[in-house]
């Protein structure tokens, strides 16, 4: 984890952008650098998670019973396993807004990105299950790039496991409550693939429009942000 300020110091801001990346394609990345346009037009306190360089366990039988047992009787295992989700919760109920860079892989969402989930989804904590939601209302963007199209009409249509997801984890008021918005670049394989190549001016035209869109998005979270820390 690293954390990043626009001062230059290293110390968790009293309020904050949460971004997590989960690519394995490092600066290759159109996830990345999609949400690095979103970073870049954003004028607060930024606190990055990178699972792909720093990833967390899967969830675990120690890390499941160690919520439903007293603290005085965990196990060595236990208490590391809640240790780390401690941290994890902490992080993300911190944060007045979110940034996800989640590509779509294999029709589905990353295993890294995952693992964070199994660890963040906490009832009581950060889902309500009919309870209060600690970050109900809070401004959250997707940022999902994908090898082909799925659009309507595509013959991938149908076929994106991940958005619809996310998309009800992260908003469902029973669950985080966030508000969310989606990003979708797509067509990342034209330019190394030759079956896709004809692609290449759909690809292009998608990428400008989600870098736009992650330009626009920070403007307006940011101004949410601001009018629900002066409500």
């Amino acid at each position: 984890m690293s954390f990043v300020r626009r001062t230059g110091k290293r110390a968790t801001p009293m309020s904050y952008l949460l971004r997590i990346d989960s690519s394995a394609s490092g600066g290759s990345s159109f996830s990345r650098l999609v949400a690095d346009s979103f970073t870049d037009a954003w004028r607060g306190d930024i606190v990055r998670r990178d699972l792909a360089l720093d990833p967390v366990g899967h969830l675990d039988a120690a890390a499941i019973t160690a919520r439903t047992t007293a603290p005085d009787e965990h196990t060595p295992e236990q208490k590391a396993s809640a240790r780390l989700q401690d941290e994890l919760v902490e992080e993300f109920l911190g944060a007045d807004a979110y940034l996800f860079a989640v590509p779509l892989y294999n029709y589905s969402i990353p295993s890294v990105f995952k693992a964070w989930l199994d660890h963040v989804m906490v009832i009581g904590r950060t889902i309500g299950l009919g309870g209060a939601v600690p970050s109900a209302g809070r401004p959250a963007v997707i940022v999902s790039a994908r090898g082909g199209g799925y659009g309507p009409g595509t013959p991938q249509h149908g076929k994106d496991f991940l958005v619809p997801a996310l998309e009800t984890i992260f908003s469902d008021p029973n669950l985080m409550a966030l508000d969310v918005r989606t990003i979708t670049p797509e067509l990342t394989f034209a330019p190394v693939m030759e079956p896709l190549r004809h692609l290449l001016p759909q690809h292009r035209s998608s990428l400008r429009e989600s870098h736009a869109e992650a330009r626009r998005q920070a403007e307006d979270v940011a101004r949410v942000t601001a009018a629900r820390a002066t409500a």
